[in-house]
């Protein structure tokens, strides 16, 4: 988002817990770090001062954790922001959330923007709560605020979640293909993500959900061409969906011992077991939004991978 940001003529502050541990920020001149955390309000009015625009992007996003933990950072953490945000007299809040506050799409029905949550994990519930929020505090307060709702993030720079799954994973032989990879998943390619959130800057009507996603793709699509792309051969352990459902529950046992996040938590039923048909038509008309195609998006993807994951990735320079 960062390097988009800059491309795209803004100057740019970041509010950043250690400085000190994103080293590659200073390679932008037109970024001024912040030491702060959205649980410090000092540190996020200080941060705000003078703003024209607040993107909150922060946030905690595990499969695994503390429920109380979430609700701090997810919840406190955009209440800090929203009024700072008034305080500053911006002229539009971004809050970035995700579709999963869906938690569990109704059987046959497209996931739009009028399909209800249903939340599923502590994450998914307190992203809900800090949805509603924004949009509450934005009526009340006269402040203009957009909720955008990104999908399954994916490309490079990212491990975690889907990267994880379905580049990952495959690309060192680890595939658990569930129930003939029938089940259709959400991916959406940061840099359209991105793109998405300067959009919404100047398009985003307040008040709004936008969905920020690519188009849906069943997870054999995605295996298919995750092996066309990276040259795969390994053989693909098809695998009944109550095993990886038994196994998730072998896992968290073990978790609860060690303390560790398991391999394959049993949140991930919600993202894996399920149907996502997610609608991007709005986003489409009201902000322009154009996702890349999968396969364009997963060959960068591979590459990244490939490369040995750098952090820095020159074609997203300033």
């Amino acid at each position: 988002m960062l390097p988009a940001l800059c491309r795209a003529g803004f100057t740019v502050r970041v509010l950043v817990r250690s400085p000190e541990s994103s080293p590659w920020l200073v390679r932008y001149p037109t970024i001024r770090v912040i030491r702060g955390d959205v649980l410090d309000i000092a540190s996020v009015t200080r941060g705000l001062e003078g703003a024209q625009y607040v993107i909150h992007a922060a946030g905690l996003f595990r499969f695994w954790g503390d429920p109380s933990r979430f609700e701090s950072v997810n919840i406190d953490g955009i209440d800090n922001v929203l009024n700072a945000a008034l305080q500053a007299h911006v002229q539009k809040l971004i809050y970035i959330s995700t579709i999963a506050v869906i938690g569990n799409p109704e059987p046959g029905r497209i996931v739009d923007e009028s399909h209800p949550p249903h939340p599923a994990d502590a994450y998914q519930r307190s992203k809900l709560v800090a949805e509603n929020h924004v949009l509450k505090f934005g009526s009340e307060h006269l402040l203009p605020a957009v909720v955008l709702r990104p999908g399954a993030f994916y490309g490079p720079l990212g491990t975690y979640a889907f990267n994880r799954l379905f580049f990952r994973d495959p690309m060192r032989g680890i595939v658990m293909q569930m129930d003939g990879g029938r089940y259709i998943i959400f991916p959406a390619y940061v840099p359209d993500v991105a793109q998405g959130i300067i959009q919404a800057l100047s398009r985003g009507r307040a008040g709004e959900i936008y969905n920020l996603c690519g188009d849906p793709i069943t997870h054999k699509a995605v295996f298919d061409i995750v092996y066309q792309e990276a040259h795969l051969w390994y053989p693909r352990l098809a695998l009944p969906g109550w095993m990886g459902i038994l196994a998730a529950r072998l896992l968290e046992g073990l978790a609860a011992i060690t303390h560790r996040e398991p391999f394959y938590p049993m949140n991930l039923r919600s993202y894996v077991y399920n149907y996502w048909r997610v609608s991007n038509e709005k986003a489409r008309q009201e902000l322009g939004f154009m996702p890349t195609p999968f396969e364009i998006g997963a060959k960068r993807t591979i590459a990244w991978y490939k490369a040995e994951r750098p952090e820095w990735i020159p074609e997203v320079e300033c």
